[in-house]
Parts: structure tokens; C-alpha cells; sequence
């Protein structure tokens, strides 16, 4: 086990050093193989498609209904025992080809096809913000790699520093220049470089193992990262928001719905005619051959106030949707100026910790350069180096920071 960890350490320190072979807007490539392979997507999008087919379906509906129908029955008598013949005639033999249309209403119609469009429109959207939840996913999880693979190029040229140093400092401790005891403690911080930059690489293969596995990649191949290219992008109005844009269109499909309970207390009316055969075959069967047409209406009188009870309901569903509204609008504002103000922080902590990094970076310099001539303690060496690691870590991870931050506030510049 400690081989195979040994040698995956040395091919990642090898990989990181063809930066050659990196590519360019690999970020956007990222993101449109996660956008091409999700199946939620491709799900709304299939739901937009049924939808018109649906619209297609009711202009069908209202256009004449023909139909053929057969019922046919022999009722005998046997020895004065059998139905009634006054009743079944001995028999029926049916055979129609009947038409039937409703007579359309235009405003009933009309609001069954407004009513399929905002569901349509609707859906959409849902799709349009589940783009969005699936962009901000795959950028953070990409950030988060290309942090890892920052730290660990970081320790690769910490962990050359210190095998340089070593080389060095044990000509020195057998010329008797350091003790014995100093150069031991010194191989004890190359080794837990050596440790933290081998526990780095197995990070780095768990994120970008995850980072294919979002996106529905199933390479396992691992790739030079570039840096991701955020900024930050100005933010809508609410009303071009997407994720505003959900509350209009569920306020207006309440409106939808009212005009649909208004349509259907309309009065309906039906056409319809037949032509064929009917006949008991009673009397000269064959003259039974005719048509029959007539019309039908049914115009709603009193329903209990069922009407009054649905508009009831409609107005607490506003009511429903005006409080989520409210609330989301108020947690919106809220968020933003909460990312606003932890981006100002990380860029100003960030600027301190640069100008900190300037001051440990020159003392490791010069201990260096000390402890090859044998003019500084090894233990002011290791204190140095470590104040210096630390501080790149923090910058580094701060770094970081600030773009999750960038990717959370641009999660909602759609």
C-alpha cells in the first residue's frame, strides 16, 4: 500500500508539472457536458413537448366525433315462455355510424390552451432554475478541485525546497556544522510535507472523481485545471428574475383557473346525427334503413354554491402565494447583501494576508541562504518555513473562498 501510494504521489507531481497540457475553458466544458447529460433537463423538456401535444389533442376533441355502433339481440319464445315481446320486439339489430361536435366556446378555449401555456411556461422556468442549481453545483465542485490541485503544485515545489535543503544540510551536520539532532528535526518536517502533499493527492482524485461523476462523465482520466474564470455579473431586476418569474406565472394560472370555473357554468350544446340500420326485424326489416339528428344543451341552474367554495379557494391560494413571494423577495434581498459583505471581507483579508506573505516569503529566503553557510539554527529555519506555509494556505484557501462566494452570488443572475 505504501508503494502504490508512494507512486500515485510521484505521477500526480508528474502530471502537474506538464502544464503545457492544459486546456483552455475547461470550466465551460464541465458545465455543458452536465447540462447535455442530465436527465432532468431533457425530463422538462420532454413535459414542454407533451404539453403542445395536448393542444393539439383538444382542437381535436372539438372537431366532429364519428363513431360506428352495433347492438344486436334475439329475444325467442319458446312454448309460450320468453320476455315479453312487447318489450323486446323479439329482437334488435343495430348498426350506426353516428357524428357528434360540440358546439365550441371560444373563451372555454381559449383558457384551456392559456392554461396549458403557463404550465408550459412553467415548466420552463423550473427548467431555466434547475440550469441554474446544476451551474452553481458544477462550479463550486470544480473550484473546490482547483483548490486542492493548488495546494498540492504548492507542496510539490515546498517538498523540492526542502530535498534541495537537505541534501545540504546533511554535508553540513557530517562537517559538524549542525548536530545530529538538528538535521533529524529537520528530515521530520520534509517528511510531514512529504505526508500532508500525499494526503493532498488523494484528495484531489475524490474531487475530481467527483466532479465527473455530476457531470455524467465517465472518463477517469485527470486533467490540468485552469483557473476558473468568475466574475461577478450585475444581478437582474426581479421582474427579468427567474426565480420571480415563477411567482408571475403561478398568479397567473389562479386567474386561469377562475376563468375556467366561469367557462364551465356556461351552457353547453351538442350536435349530433346518425345514419344506419334499426330494426327488430318485426315487419319488412329491410325498409329499416334511416338517419336520426338532433341537438342537446345543458345549461347549469344550481350547484350548492360549489362556485362560490372554488373562488374561495382560489383566493387563499393567492393569498398562500403572495406570502411566499413576500418572503422570498425578503430572504433574496437578505443573501445578497450577506455575500456581498463576506466578499468584501475575503478580498480584504486576502490583501492582508498577501502583504504578510511578502514579509514570511523573504525570511524563508534568507534562512535559507543562512543555513547553507550554517549561520542560522535549523529550528529558526523549520519556524520560518512553517509561518510561511501557513500563510500560503491561508491565502490559498481564502482564494477559494472568494470564488465560491462569486459562483453563490452569480447563482442568481439569471
Amino acid at each position: 500500500m505504501k508503494i502504490n501510494c508512494s507512486f500515485l504521489f510521484t505521477a500526480l507531481l508528474l502530471l502537474l508539472s506538464l502544464l503545457s497540457l492544459a486546456q483552455q475553458g475547461q470550466l465551460n466544458y464541465y458545465i455543458d457536458q452536465s447540462l447535455n447529460n442530465s436527465p432532468l433537463l431533457k425530463d422538462f423538456n420532454n413535459q414542454v413537448m407533451l404539453n403542445q401535444l395536448d393542444s393539439l389533442r383538444i382542437k381535436a376533441s372539438y372537431k366532429p366525433q364519428v363513431n360506428g355502433t352495433s347492438y344486436n339481440s334475439y329475444a325467442p319464445v319458446i312454448n309460450g315462455f320468453g320476455y315479453d315481446g312487447a318489450i323486446t320486439n323479439g329482437g334488435n339489430f343495430i348498426a350506426l355510424v353516428g357524428v357528434n361536435k360540440t358546439i365550441t366556446n371560444r373563451k372555454s378555449l381559449a383558457a384551456q390552451f392559456e392554461n396549458l401555456q403557463l404550465q408550459s411556461q412553467g415548466i420552463s422556468n423550473a427548467s431555466k432554475i434547475s440550469e441554474q442549481d446544476l451551474k452553481r453545483t458544477i462550479i463550486a465542485q470544480y473550484i473546490s478541485t482547483y483548490g486542492d490541485q493548488e495546494q498540492l503544485e504548492f507542496a510539490k515545489q515546498i517538498r523540492n525546497l526542502l530535498t534541495k535543503e537537505e541534501i545540504i544540510l546533511k554535508k553540513l551536520t557530517v562537517s559538524n556544522v549542525y548536530r545530529q539532532v538538528d538535521y533529524l528535526a529537520f528530515l521530520v518536517t520534509l517528511q510531514q510535507q512529504d505526508l500532508a502533499a500525499k494526503q493532498l493527492s488523494v484528495q484531489l482524485l475524490s474531487n475530481f472523481a467527483t466532479l465527473n461523476y455530476l457531470c455524467g462523465i465517465t472518463d477517469t482520466s485527470i486533467l490540468i485545471l485552469d483557473p476558473p474564470p468568475l466574475a461577478i455579473v450585475q444581478l437582474p431586476t426581479t421582474g427579468q428574475s427567474v426565480f420571480f418569474k415563477q411567482f408571475v406565472i403561478d398568479s397567473l394560472k389562479l386567474l386561469n383557473s377562475k376563468t375556467l370555473i366561469d367557462v364551465s357554468y356556461r351552457p353547453k350544446m351538442n350536435v349530433f346525427a346518425d345514419a344506419g340500420f334499426n330494426s327488430s326485424l318485426a315487419y319488412r326489416g329491410y325498409k329499416n334503413f334511416g338517419t336520426s339528428f338532433g341537438v342537446s344543451a345543458v345549461v347549469p341552474i344550481y350547484d350548492g354554491k360549489q362556485k362560490k367554495i372554488q373562488y374561495s379557494k382560489i383566493a387563499m391560494e393567492e393569498k398562500t402565494r403572495a406570502g411566499y413571494q413576500s418572503f422570498f423577495a425578503s430572504q433574496y434581498t437578505q443573501q445578497i447583501a450577506q455575500l456581498t459583505q463576506q466578499l468584501h471581507a475575503t478580498e480584504g483579508l486576502i490583501s492582508d494576508i498577501a502583504n504578510q506573505l511578502k514579509y514570511t516569503e523573504s525570511l524563508v529566503t534568507v534562512n535559507g541562504k543562512l543555513l547553507e553557510t550554517g549561520e542560522v539554527r535549523i529550528a529558526d529555519y523549520i519556524l520560518a518555513l512553517n509561518t510561511y506555509l501557513n500563510a500560503k494556505n491561508l491565502i490559498t484557501q481564502n482564494r477559494i473562498s472568494r470564488l465560491q462566494i462569486i459562483n453563490q452570488l452569480n447563482y442568481w443572475n439569471r
